[in-house]
């Protein structure tokens, strides 16, 4: 399994003296195995289809072994099978400064392993600022990413026994002069976040939440609401299924609704809606706007935490809701034109293409790549 990379921007990626603009928390940098299967693999792997759950080492070899007899050919004679840098907060990450130019970084720790050495080359070869990643001399963690015929996806992480950041090694330094932390739910990370957050905050950073998926968010619903109460998180990003388990109970779950709880606890929400576009809200200005641009989807890997990547570019940049919704629309729109959350350099010249024909100005990064 090959990594596939883009051109790095020329930004720089190494120790640099300016703190990223956009910090990334990644308790457990994964790598992801990204394949193309048949449906009927679903059947025979722990947890649902369509969400993400976590097995343990010997379950992720068992589904590893599995995939070998139910692997599909790609299109365009696309390998079937990719192994890159993954995880929802590394592909925001990963966008941002490859396809945006936003200088970004990530905290946390990888494994001094074969995969821990992917993903460092990975995200420095896409200009993320790797120095706050801890290296330990422990495995790092993977994640099995089945993708069905029609582009949806089933994820496993394999985190158990993977090279972790504790939050006592956490240090204000590391948040020290950004103005973003992207976090992504996990009852198994919530020390760590908590004290991210906390160090955070006393650094005046924003903190983003992706509900990261139906089952986590289901299964642990309660302390998810301690956290959105706490008053901390200042944008949450759901998708439809996950707004409807966090308002279980409820007779009828409309995103209308949805948006409406989120807004109680943070400044700005959102919740996707697939090939229905989303609905925003910040403080009482809520939008909905349709997706952008016509794509067959190869893969949905991906495709939130682009949009969480674009939205963030709007917010940083200081555009309004509602355009900040359409650049995270392109975005979300460019990873799932092919396999894997790492968008190629076609796929980001339609993005741009998307956004100029919205009327929005393409990223300067575009020069770059």
């Amino acid at each position: 399994m090959v990594a596939e990379f883009l051109p790095k921007p020329t930004h720089n990626s190494g120790d640099s003296a300016a703190a990223p603009v956009i910090l990334g928390l990644l308790p457990a940098a994964l790598v992801d195995h990204i394949a193309r299967v048949d449906s009927s693999i679903l059947s025979t792997i722990p947890g649902e289809p369509g969400g993400s759950f976590p097995v343990a080492a010997e379950e992720l070899k068992d589904i590893l072994k599995e995939v070998d007899t139910h692997i599909l050919s790609s299109p365009n004679d696309l390998p079937p099978v990719k192994t890159i840098a993954g995880g929802s907060v590394t592909n925001t990450i990963r966008g941002l400064a490859a396809g945006f130019g936003i200088s970004c970084g990530v905290i946390g720790a990888c494994g001094d392993d074969e995969q821990g050495a992917l993903f460092l080359k990975n995200m420095s070869l896409c200009g993320v600022n790797i120095s706050r990643l801890r290296v330990k001399d422990e495995h790092t963690a993977q994640c099995i990413c089945l993708v069905d015929p029609l582009g949806n996806r089933t994820m496993r992480p394999c985190l158990a026994t993977a090279a972790k950041v504790q939050a006592g090694e956490l240090k204000r330094e590391d948040f020290k002069g950004s103005k973003w932390l992207v976090m992504r739910y996990s009852i198994y990370n919530l020390e760590v976040i908590n004290a991210a957050i906390k160090m955070a905050k006393q650094e005046g950073v924003l903190i983003s939440l992706d509900l990261a998926s139906f089952e986590m968010v289901r299964k642990f619903r309660a302390p998810l609401l301690q956290l959105l109460e706490s008053g901390n998180i200042d944008l949450c990003f759901a998708n439809e299924d996950e707004a409807a388990e966090l308002l279980s109970g409820e007779e009828a779950v409309r995103p209308e609704a949805a948006i409406d709880v989120l807004g109680k606890y943070c400044q700005w929400a959102v919740v996707t809606l697939g090939a229905n576009g989303c609905i925003a809200r910040h403080k009482k200005e809520v939008v909905r706007i349709p997706a952008v641009g016509q794509t067959n989807a190869v893969d949905a890997t991906g495709a939130g935490d682009l949009f969480a990547g674009g939205f963030l570019y709007g917010l940083v940049k200081g555009l309004s809701l509602e355009e900040c919704c359409i650049v995270g629309s392109c975005s979300g729109g460019s990873v799932i034109r092919s396999l894997g959350g790492e968008v190629s350099a076609e796929n980001w010249q339609w993005m741009y293409k998307q956004m100029k024909t919205n009327g929005l100005s393409a990223p300067v990064v575009v020069q770059d790549l």
